[in-house]
């Protein structure tokens, strides 16, 4: 299913301004930092793919990446449930006159 070239660009623009807002969150800054003081000490070595450091380097890069992974997902998630709840919501008609006892 394709969506509209409109819808592209809001769901483009969603993820922008989410990705966006993830970067600056403090936790991520934190492991973002750790991670880059640990590959700046991969410099140290002269074979870097067999040092400790490269692969404190690499599990810091992998966590950071899954955090970052993590909170688009759980957005894009609510956002998701978002618009669905509100396409069923303008497209369901409104039952007027009808009340239950």
């Amino acid at each position: 299913m394709d969506f509209p070239p409109w819808m592209q660009r809001a769901i483009q623009a969603r993820l922008d301004e989410v990705t966006a807002r993830i970067e600056h969150e403090p936790e991520l800054s934190h492991v973002r930092g750790k991670t880059d003081e640990a590959f700046e000490a991969l410099f140290a070595g002269k074979d870097i793919e067999l040092t400790p450091e490269y692969a404190k380097w690499e599990n810091r890069y992998i966590v950071s990446k899954g955090i970052e992974n993590e909170r688009l997902y759980m957005q894009g998630l609510r956002d998701g449930i978002q618009l669905t709840v509100s396409l069923l919501c303008q497209s369901m008609p409104e039952e007027k006159g009808y009340e239950s006892d």
